[in-house]
């Protein structure tokens, strides 16, 4: 190994030749210096200074190895053969940052071999390795500035310990008397400086690169606006050609559909039958999967992998996608044969309405005939519902536009109108109120325009017992019709009835019970009032006394009191 004094020199002047500013004798001079001619003196600085370390190394692993064949123990040969470990590995390093600044750029990517194994299967992953090795460019700029940022922040890390172990051994030299010692404190101090010098070396060569990398990058909205520029330049012909060849299977695919149509019996029917409906979904399946398979087959053709791969990646998310929704693809396809739980012509419940399925497609259509109202609606919905076949006297709803209904609350009025949401009615006199449908089906609506029926009660004195029975019913009734008729109501009366209802406690009660067209709904409320009007004129004409009820004449002969 070389004394001190042959390497202290050596050490002093790569230190001073990394150090030293190449431009301070053109400053003395005032000449003005190119940055460019600055970058490449400093260069062949480093590039000399790494030179004289290699040659240094090169001694070092040459002096190690005859310690290592002149040792006897087998603690001494591990000791020497760990040492020479870290010489080969710091020249190996100064080596390779050597050929790195000289060409600016790393000779071993230009040898380096694409890594072959996978986590899987060799033969799928061969086809998505185009596509992967695309993403793996597209980031690789990215992934090299990191990477050397790590480096450099690494180094200046260890700088600071190699400088201290230097200038703590140099203490040490500077203080100790003993020769022995000295021998041992310089041969480590070597050791330190020459790590020291691995270090720096390999700070600045990650600077270097650092430096350079950053010089030629562009900003991120440019370098994304090339890489795209670039992408379509060389594939945006295949790209074309693979929306074409999409493009003229459906055309074909509606070609076919309209041939269908026109040519097999009953295609067109709005109720067809298994095997049509069996036709038409294997129509479309063949039109998906042709639609599909186009582009693929163009990459291919073309032998463009790199689009052919990411086809590849886009199928395989589509179907993991899709996987946990098979079941639920199968029973849509049984709605769509017309085997399923819901079937056409039948009825279904759908938010609170009735409604016959008039067709089961991709867009099915549903119906209230009544309400007269329709939506479409997707098979999807149709999949946890079930039909039921319609009976011919099923309601559908209980009444349609234009009926005059009467509810629950008492409200009365003529519907103008019925949707799924809202049903809107208008009153006498032309004031609108509006109820959410689900709240007029809950008044449980009376529907008066088909045919309805008035009951009114009088009540005549007990004097009249022996005629209550038998005559004045017959009487009352005749006077009825007669003044019903007078004011142009006999048509419209279906029938009328005069019955003895109950002896109350101070009259004896009978029940006028009349049934009227539903054309007379609109007057519902004037013709109760005619049938009590009509009841008193038969008691004024036949003399039949309407009593007080008991309470009243107790009053008035307190009062007479």
């Amino acid at each position: 190994m070389l004394s001190l004094a042959t390497r202290y020199p050596l050490i002093l002047f790569i230190l001073l030749g990394l150090l030293l500013p190449v431009y301070a004798p053109a400053q003395e001079e005032g000449v003005a210096i190119p940055a460019e001619d600055i970058k490449l003196q400093e260069t062949i600085h480093t590039l000399q200074s790494l030179i004289k370390l290699q040659a240094d190394l090169k001694r070092d692993v040459q002096a190690i190895n005859q310690q290592l064949a002149a040792a006897k123990t087998v603690s001494e040969k591990n000791e020497i053969q760990s040492r020479l470990d870290k010489l080969e590995d710091d020249l190996q390093t100064t080596t390779r940052n050597l050929r790195g600044i000289g060409a600016g750029a790393d000779i071993a990517s230009l040898r380096a071999t694409e890594e072959v194994e996978f986590s899987l299967q060799q033969e799928f992953f061969a086809l998505l390795k185009p596509a992967l090795k695309e993403l793996k460019d597209m980031t690789s700029h990215v992934r090299q500035k990191s990477d050397l940022k790590e480096r450099i922040a690494s180094y200046r890390d260890k700088l600071p310990v190699a400088e201290l172990a230097v200038a703590n051994i140099m203490d040490l030299l500077a203080k100790n008397e003993d020769e022995s010692l000295d021998r041992y404190l310089e041969g480590f101090l070597l050791e330190w400086r020459k790590q020291l010098t691995v270090i720096q070396s390999e700070l600045q060569s990650a600077e270097l690169q650092l430096e350079k990398l950053e010089s030629s990058e562009a900003s991120l909205a440019d370098a994304s606006q090339s890489y795209l520029k670039s992408f379509f330049q060389k594939r945006g012909l295949y790209l074309a050609q693979a929306i074409l060849a999409v493009m003229a299977i459906l055309l074909l695919s509606r070609l076919s559909y309209k041939a269908m149509e026109r040519y097999i019996p009953g295609y067109r029917k709005e109720h067809r039958s298994f095997r049509l409906r069996l036709l038409d979904l294997v129509h479309r399946f063949v039109t998906v999967i042709l639609a599909i398979m186009g582009p693929m087959v163009v990459f291919y053709v073309v032998e463009d992998w790199v689009l052919f791969s990411l086809g590849i990646l886009l199928l395989l998310g589509i179907g993991l996608t899709l996987r946990n929704a098979l079941p639920r693809y199968w029973q849509q396809i049984q709605l769509f044969l017309n085997v399923g739980t819901v079937r056409e012509g039948e009825r279904i419940d759908l938010d609170g309405l009735p409604w016959r399925v008039r067709q089961i497609n991709i867009f099915s259509q549903l119906e209230n005939p009544t309400a007269e109202l329709s939506q479409r609606v997707r098979i999807d919905d149709l999949v946890d519902l079930k039909s039921r076949p319609v009976k011919r006297d099923d309601p559908w709803f209980p009444c349609k536009k234009d009926d005059w209904v009467m509810l629950s609350d008492g409200m009365r009025g003529k519907v103008a109108g019925i949707s799924q949401e809202l049903v809107e009615l208008i009153e006498r006199g032309g004031a609108h109120r509006t109820y959410t449908t689900g709240d007029f089906l809950g008044l449980s609506p009376m529907n008066l325009s088909r045919s309805f029926r008035l009951k009114e009660t009088i009540g005549i004195s007990y004097n009249l017992q022996r005629e209550s029975v038998a005559g004045i019913p017959d009487t009352l009734k005749s006077h009825i019709e007669q003044r019903a008729a007078d004011e142009g109501y006999a048509d419209s009366l279906h029938s009328l009835r005069v019955e003895f209802e109950k002896a109350n406690t101070s009259s004896l009660d009978l029940v006028v019970i009349a049934d009227f067209d539903g054309a007379l709904a609109e007057i519902y409320g004037r013709l109760r009032r005619a049938m009590q009007r009509w009841c008193v004129e038969a008691c004024n004409e036949y003399g039949w006394e309407i009593p007080f009820t008991q309470l009243t004449l107790h009053q008035a002969k307190a009062a007479n009191e």
